[in-house]
């Protein structure tokens, strides 16, 4: 069931991070405007208007799938972000920003 969930936030992963605004998720990691969260969500870095709607836009997106991977795999959400979390900045190109175990910034 593991391998299931994660080949399911995998997939997740890669539907969430194309939201369709002016500014996009691998645009605003390249210039380091969002940074990934150990919860799994994006925080603005360098906030802006156009910044602060993708974080919302891809955020609640986020949210969402991993409330629907937790209903169908009995895991609670925040166990499902997490490890989506740690899935995602494993894929992070060079140069993005996450965020550390204790809880500081870094660069890939």
């Amino acid at each position: 069931m593991m391998k299931h969930l994660l080949a399911t936030l995998v997939l997740a992963g890669s539907l969430i991070a194309l939201p369709a605004l002016a500014l996009d998720l691998q645009q605003a990691r390249a210039s380091g405007m969002v940074g990934e969260k150990l919860d799994g969500y994006i925080a603005a870095l360098n906030p802006s208007a156009d910044v602060s709607a993708l974080v919302a836009d891809v955020n609640a997106k986020r949210k969402a799938e991993y409330a629907r991977i937790s209903s169908k795999n009995g895991q609670p959400v925040e166990v499902v972000a997490k490890l989506a979390a740690q899935e995602i900045v494993n894929g992070l190109p060079k140069g993005a920003s996450y965020q550390g175990p204790d809880g500081s910034w870094k660069t890939k």
